[in-house]
């Protein structure tokens, strides 16, 4: 470990405001009246319970050589090239909490205001933003036998974390301890088939509340869109879905997870003592900026306890405007060609995880008008929204989406929104409902939008009812956008462009950009989603064409000629436009039918 020393400094010297002020100065980076101004006031108590760069970022000064403001991460990164250590921004995603915590105890890492964030076989790395401070090292040096590496965090996230990643320890520690002595923690195939009641850690204990809270507001500050709770025989992984790639965050032990999870059941409403059957539930709760957040909650019996995935739904998410969402100018015309019709059928297909929710729920707020009566039946009911008047399948009591579609149609319905056609009885009642005067929207899981034409004739929908009633299908994927902090311009071989728009044409982008990684996307190289679509409103060509011998290749010749813009290309456009990749795009859309 080592770090470029002032020759005033002092070993195991705290530094003050004036230490890093005259710093600035020499690096003639700050006024100098402010400076003294500031020195002036910095002796007060107030000042002197602050991080000297924390007090200077609150004056909000201008960096006198490049005229940009001071900001406390600019501070930090200057002050670790000050002091020769490396800056790092903590990414608690990849901080093993529960290693990090036993290097040192709470109180003395609060103490001396550092937070260990790496364990490995030779060394130690600890955040600090007080390197001279370093009367804890000898000590702890002794204890684990290993290196001390300091790198140069932020004072304000060293604190922060230091409570967070301690509170969330002790929580599971607590927890761990109020199960070892209550009894046995072993979860098997054999318990589970018992009464499914194993351990007796209680879930309203408050160190398993505390951990429940702390779960759902780090999966709301970390965007995720999933939690995964996996049992194991003896430490169980929590895994969040970001982007639509999953992360492990955290272990738990398995009885510790097993009280986590009756705990969320009871908070959902769902039936604690029943382990054996899958369930589904739903809670609302609140993020730190006070919005509400909905989450759907579904468990699965599994050979060591039951498995439960919380998906999380933002509202916020519904009033985006259909351009941020991902559709081109060309798709969003269609796409409010097609809502703007008075009655008709509208599919949305793709796979689970593919947006197809956030496109309806968009589009039925954007039609939900004081003077129309929208309704949905859905299974389950996925974000509860104001707008529009919702239902839900209960097959416990024989309502399932035909009857409820039946239903529907008695409560003088102008849009109604179908959660899935699944089977012919659903479909034939949703084309009755398009052919008697309504706008039906529904879903339909297949690899594209012609696809969806050959699907609805397989459960056994006629073809005339097909051409004379759905106006378009558009199918969807969601692919991850490139982070607009670290990419770069990259060149595209011909190999691989040919494999992208194959067998279509289309022109090659002189410059695309390449993902490289940086702290703002934790070295992923993307940030966020946005979708990729598939437009197919009906012609009066392509309506003839739908027989009960319809050939899904020549349909779709005549969508693209149509003027259908498959999945790939429309992907295309975004990596010509810097927007995602090449293999992000591959990985998520289908290849052609054709070749």
């Amino acid at each position: 470990m080592s770090a470029v020393f002032d020759n005033n400094m002092k070993p195991n010297q705290h530094l003050e405001v004036h230490d890093i002020l005259k710093w600035l100065e020499e690096d003639a980076m700050v006024d100098v009246e402010n400076a003294h101004m500031l020195r002036t006031l910095a002796v007060s108590a107030e000042y002197r319970k602050k991080h000297p760069l924390e007090v200077i970022a609150e004056r909000n000064w201008v960096n006198t050589e490049t005229q940009k403001l001071l900001t406390l991460e600019v501070l930090t990164k200057w002050f670790a090239n000050r002091v020769g250590l490396p800056f790092v921004r903590i990414d608690p995603l990849k901080v093993d909490v529960a290693e990090v915590t036993e290097v040192m105890s709470y109180a003395y890492a609060a103490r001396y205001n550092v937070l260990p964030i790496k364990v490995d076989t030779t060394s130690i790395t600890v955040a600090t933003a007080q390197p001279f401070e370093r009367d804890w090292e000898p000590e702890l040096s002794r204890i684990h036998n290993k290196e001390f590496k300091l790198v140069i965090a932020s004072p304000e996230d060293i604190r922060r974390l230091l409570l967070e990643f301690y509170s969330i320890a002790k929580s599971v520690h607590g927890a761990r301890t109020s199960s070892d002595s209550g009894g046995g923690n072993i979860q098997n195939l054999e318990q589970l088939m018992q009464l499914g009641r194993s351990g007796k850690l209680d879930a309203n204990d408050q160190h398993v509340v505390n951990i429940v809270d702390w779960l759902l507001q780090y999966a709301f500050d970390q965007r995720a869109s999933d939690i995964h709770l996996e049992p194991r025989r003896e430490m169980c992984p929590v895994r969040f879905r970001i982007d639509g790639v999953m992360q492990e965050v955290y272990q738990i032990p398995a009885a510790v997870m097993k009280a986590v999870t009756s705990r969320i059941k009871i908070i959902g409403r769902m039936d604690v003592a029943e382990k054996r059957r899958p369930q589904d539930g739903r809670l609302k709760t609140r993020n730190e900026d006070g919005r509400e957040v909905e989450l759907r909650l579904s468990t699965m019996p599994t050979a060591f306890g039951e498995k439960l995935v919380m998906r999380i739904f933002d509202p916020e998410v519904l009033v985006k405007d259909f351009r941020q969402l991902g559709f081109s100018k060309k798709d969003n015309d269609i796409w409010q060609s097609m809502i703007k019709q008075p009655h008709g059928i509208i599919l949305v297909t793709g796979p689970t995880g593919s947006g197809k929710t956030t496109t309806l729920y968009s589009t039925l707020k954007l039609l939900a008008k004081p003077e129309v009566n929208v309704c949905s039946i859905e299974d389950p009911i996925e974000l509860v929204e104001p707008a529009f008047n919702q239902m839900q399948v209960q097959k416990n009591i024989d309502l399932d989406f035909a009857s409820g579609v039946r239903t529907l149609l008695r409560q003088d319905p102008d849009i109604i929104m179908i959660g899935e056609i699944r089977d012919q009885e659903t479909g034939d009642i949703a084309i009755q409902a398009a052919l008697t005067g309504h706008l039906v929207l529904s879903t339909l899981h297949t690899n594209d939008a012609p696809s969806a034409v050959t699907r609805m004739l397989d459960i056994g929908i006629p073809p005339y009812l097909i051409q004379s009633s759905v106006l378009g299908i558009m199918a969807q994927r969601l692919v991850r956008t490139l982070c607009p902090h670290c990419k770069q311009p990259a060149e595209i071989s011909d190999e691989a462009w040919k494999e992208l728009v194959h067998p279509w044409k289309a022109t090659k982008p002189k410059q695309v950009y390449e993902p490289v990684g940086c702290l703002e996307c934790r070295d992923t190289g993307y940030q966020g989603r946005k979708g990729i679509y598939e437009m197919f409103k009906f012609s009066n060509e392509t309506r003839l064409m739908i027989t009960k011998d319809t050939d899904i290749h020549d349909l779709r010749r005549a969508a693209i000629k149509d003027g259908l813009q498959p999945l790939r290309l429309s992907g295309a456009n975004k990596v010509a436009k810097g927007e995602t990749t090449v293999e992000e795009v591959l990985r998520v859309a289908p290849p052609p039918l054709e070749s």
